[in-house]
């Protein structure tokens, strides 16, 4: 079941599937994140500069019938010193795959991605972003779903029926990296009279022509990106509520290889949410392959990220130039470092984004974070954060 907000749903079918063959596979990681903050928040209630986190995320797998049918099981747990919205459980993964030559049955709670791009996931609509474990959009929550692939030699048809609408996960009050008045997860609207039940439906073609791997998608439900809407609580207080539109988004993304060279784009088209909009992020990335006669390869990025609703939009992608270098250091304890910048080009804000990470040992393995908020605008959605800069630690037992 999935643990949040007294919401459950049922997986008994999917749990006896996994009875009907021999034992499969578990690995995974436990590990502990420490979060160093660098200034103090805007809001006395985050009066915290030090923050722990445990963490713990197993997985399952298993397959039968010569790899054409298999069982997986991810679940995920994190236990967090200050933030009570930050501490919670979810199921990452409790999947059943059945797979034959044309053909792929997925069901159950998956996670699926799209895109090809490196500082926004624009495209990516399947999966609610689980928010409380990183403001990056990378953290997904398990979608409940029914996937069917349909492959022919012309291209892959997939086609998904979502039952089941996860809200987004915000920080608490007296967590950080959070907007200012905080969140209200519990006075929640949505457009839908079914709310969280409303179904959702998606289709995409993939498929790759020459140089080029083509992905042409459109969703219709419940948007996983809410407006928040300015409101009181039960106390008086100033708080924010999200409200979740039913929209149709008609997505494309594209990655082409040439050489050393990646070129990438993504672009969408959304209605429903407020009022109807565009946006669009493409760029590169160059590989220097052996940088100075070594085994280290430098990978250079450059992006262009633009949304047509300008300052309005509820994002910092509005019109942005994105910049970055990616080193992997090829070695056996697979050193690797990513650093990047984010210039807005209306207000001259900056964003600055450092990830770094090396096996320790067989089993241990040690990854390191720092984001920076520099100078942005009271109108960008950064700027409730902007004093949330933080240096990141985190040490994991890998099984």
């Amino acid at each position: 079941m999935i643990v949040k907000a007294g919401k459950r749903i049922c997986l008994i079918p999917l749990l006896l599937l996994s009875t009907t063959a021999d034992a499969g596979e578990w690995y995974g990681y436990a590990g502990l994140e420490t979060r160093l903050f660098t200034q103090d928040a805007f809001d006395p209630r985050q009066d915290h500069s030090l923050n722990t986190s445990l963490v713990f995320e197993p997985e399952y797998y298993h397959e039968w019938d010569d790899n054409r049918q298999l069982f997986a099981f991810a679940p995920f747990f994190r236990v967090d010193q200050h933030d009570s919205e930050r501490t919670h459980v979810d199921i990452r993964e409790l999947t059943y795959v059945k797979v034959e030559e044309s053909w792929e049955l997925r069901l159950g709670i998956r996670k699926v991605f799209w895109g090809v791009v490196e500082f926004q996931h624009l495209v990516d609509v399947i999966n609610q972003t689980d928010l409380v474990e990183n403001i990056d959009t990378e953290d997904k929550l398990g979608q409940p779903m029914l996937n069917l692939a349909l492959i022919r030699d012309w291209g892959t048809v997939d086609l998904f029926v979502m039952p089941y609408f996860r809200e987004r996960e915000f920080a608490g009050r007296q967590g950080r990296l959070r907007t200012s008045p905080p969140i209200d997860e519990g006075l929640s609207q949505f457009e839908s009279g079914a709310k969280e039940k409303h179904v959702d439906f998606a289709v995409r073609y993939s498929h790759y022509f020459g140089a080029f791997d083509i992905g042409l998608a459109h969703f219709y439900g419940t948007s996983r990106e809410p407006r928040l809407l300015p409101a009181l609580d039960a106390g008086n207080n100033p708080v924010l509520i999200p409200f979740y539109d039913t929209i149709h988004q008609t997505s494309l993304d594209v990655q082409a290889t040439h050489g050393n060279m990646l070129w990438k784009l993504e672009a969408l088209h959304r209605s429903g949410q407020d009022e109807t909009f565009n946006a669009v992020a493409g760029g590169f990335e160059y590989t220097f392959v052996g940088i100075m006669d070594s085994v280290v390869d430098l990978g250079l990025l450059g992006e262009y990220h633009y949304d047509d609703r300008g300052e309005s939009a509820p994002t910092i992608f509005e019109d942005d130039i994105a910049i970055g270098a990616r080193l992997a250091f090829n070695d056996p304890s697979s050193t690797q470092l990513l650093t990047g910048v984010i210039w807005d080009r209306n207000t001259g804000g900056l964003f600055y984004n450092l990830e770094a990470s090396r096996r320790m040992s067989e089993h241990w393995f040690l990854e390191a974070e720092a984001r920076f908020f520099i100078d942005p605008s009271t109108s960008d959605p950064a700027f409730a954060v902007s004093r949330d800069d933080y240096i990141e630690l985190f040490l994991s037992f890998n099984f």
